[in-house]
């Protein structure tokens, strides 16, 4: 049977940083709805109802394109170990991207990622807890490591030269609001 909680409970914060993947999905009130999965350590918690999470650069940008049009968003965590339980947190997401007034004391929370292109700080409305009997049963072997070989190989103009191709729009032709230091090139 489903829970629902006003503020991120301390038996939440638990669960989530147990967690070695959660599932982020957004919507435009036409097109495609995204849902996408991220890992590393990229998820933070900043208070009872506010959490953040660092985007790295990916071959779409759908987040932000969806974001931006309408700031519903959806994080997802669920176990794949331990007690069957599904964690959903329901909120509206800002986009903070370099250059914007709060980047620096945003990505600050999170280990160097070179080709780190947004970080979300979502105000959490509501959290769900469901159980998660059909989720199949995994070990975690290790976080990969291909995002930040990726990004070294391309370095930093290279990363910007890829977002401008690959990360302008969504799949769905809307714009993705990259930071006007990548278009003034």
């Amino acid at each position: 049977m489903a829970t629902f909680y006003d503020t991120i409970e301390p038996q939440l914060i638990r669960f989530i940083e147990r967690q070695q993947m959660f599932f982020v999905a957004t919507a435009a009130a036409d097109g495609r709805v995204n849902v996408s999965p991220k890992g590393l350590d990229s998820f933070r918690i900043l208070g009872p109802n506010r959490v953040a999470w660092l985007n790295g650069t990916g071959s779409g940008n759908e987040t932000a394109a969806h974001t931006a049009i309408d700031p519903r968003i959806t994080i997802m965590f669920c176990a794949f170990e331990g007690k069957p339980w599904i964690l959903r947190l329901f909120g509206t997401a800002r986009m903070v991207q370099p250059g914007d007034q709060d980047w620096d004391d945003l990505i600050d929370l999170f280990p160097p990622m070179l080709g780190a292109r947004q970080v979300y700080d979502v105000t959490v409305a509501e959290c769900q807890t469901s159980c998660g009997f059909g989720v199949p049963l995994y070990d975690f072997v290790g976080q990969r490591d291909l995002m930040h070989s990726w990004a070294d190989r391309r370095g930093p103009e290279g990363l910007a030269r890829y977002q401008r191709e690959k990360n302008a729009t969504s799949i769905d032709g809307y714009d993705a609001h990259l930071p006007e230091s990548l278009l003034e090139v």
